[in-house]
């Protein structure tokens, strides 16, 4: 059974970080194609970025391009969301997807 459970999230300032991190079992993690979306208060799914599990390709949206990096611990079947310089608008709550199954998602909240 795949299973996704993300963690990291909380308040900070803008301006600031967080690294959100997203456990997984249940499949072959390393070959996965694994992404990173969000949903703000009020709005739909977006999408934030992938990562490409064979050859580590790694892709964003254009709001968090410079800002935030995923990465993966194959060793730890973990993907990471490191995320710098975070502003208001990158308020949502944040899961980790894997062909369409997200975990309960982590609360990332950008608050003066």
């Amino acid at each position: 059974e795949v299973q996704l459970v993300e963690s990291g999230g909380g308040l900070v300032q803008p301006g600031g970080s967080l690294t959100l991190s997203c456990a997984a079992s249940g499949f072959t993690f390393s070959s996965s194609i694994l992404k990173w979306v969000r949903q703000a208060p009020g709005k739909g799914l977006e999408w934030v970025s992938s990562v490409f599990g064979l050859l580590g390709d790694t892709y964003y949206a254009d709001s968090v391009k410079g800002r935030f990096t995923i990465s993966t611990d194959n060793a730890k079947n973990t993907v990471y969301l490191q995320m710098n310089s975070l502003q208001v608008e990158d308020t949502a709550l944040y899961f980790c997807d894997r062909a369409g199954r997200r975990g309960q998602g982590t609360q990332v909240t950008v608050s003066p």
